[in-house]
């Protein structure tokens, strides 16, 4: 095959980058040594690149690939993931980068009916169900979601199944009468359409947390999270 082993070693900005002076070099080195004869895969790569902050490393260790992607070109393949836009202006920033990476993959994203199957999914691993009325609502859900920004497949169907769920309990508890276990593994319409996705529906306005994807890297990231 083209890699002697065929080993595959997953990291992110995290696993790369030092959080003081001398510390990212020798940090991607080590990564970049532990991948040799196999596949180098870097997921949201584009967080290395991070202009607004002076003193971040990313830059750093964008330099130490690109001397073992050109030096040891012949003894790892590298791999460079993330969302196209923020990875074409990666790239620009970075020309050297562009001038090693030769082949650019783009995955579209999945339709409406298979997010649903995917949820689908979901909800089947956590032995829960969605009513008629909600399974109408989480299309219009999906939907809705797919045009807004920062949409991110499967991981926003995990999150917004999350957020319905934590809806559905919270509205199971305000109720005087003891919940049944249907009721307890049944996600209806209302815990989906209180998202901020139907805001133009609601009267009393969503909920203050909702799909703000607060967990994605992006803003973890931009949080201070370092990913």
């Amino acid at each position: 095959g083209y890699v002697e082993k065929g080993h595959l070693v997953t990291v992110t900005r995290d696993e790369l980058v030092g959080q003081y002076v001398g510390h990212t070099a020798p940090k991607t080195k080590d990564v970049v040594k532990a991948a040799y004869g196999g596949v180098l895969f870097i997921d949201e790569a584009y967080y290395l690149h991070r202009p607004d902050n002076e003193r971040d490393y990313g830059q750093e260790a964008v330099e130490v690939l690109l001397q073992a992607m050109e030096q040891d070109r012949d003894k790892f393949v590298v791999v460079l993931a993330g969302y196209e836009e923020p990875m074409e202006e990666f790239f620009a920033a970075n020309p050297g980068m562009g001038s090693r990476v030769a082949h650019h993959v783009k995955f579209p994203d999945y339709t409406v009916d298979e997010l649903m199957q995917i949820a689908q999914m979901m909800l089947e691993q956590q032995e829960y169900e969605v009513s008629e009325e909600g399974e109408q609502a989480f299309r219009e859900y999906i939907e809705r979601r797919v045009e807004q920004p920062r949409f991110a497949n499967g991981r926003s169907i995990r999150n917004a199944i999350e957020r319905a769920r934590m809806r559905q309990a919270s509205r199971l508890f305000d109720t005087e009468e003891t919940p049944s276990r249907e009721e307890l593994l049944t996600i209806e319409g209302g815990d989906i359409r209180k998202s901020s996705v139907f805001a133009d529906e609601q009267d009393e306005g969503p909920d203050s947390d909702e799909e703000r994807e607060t967990d994605s890297e992006e803003e973890r990231v931009e949080q201070g999270a370092a990913s």
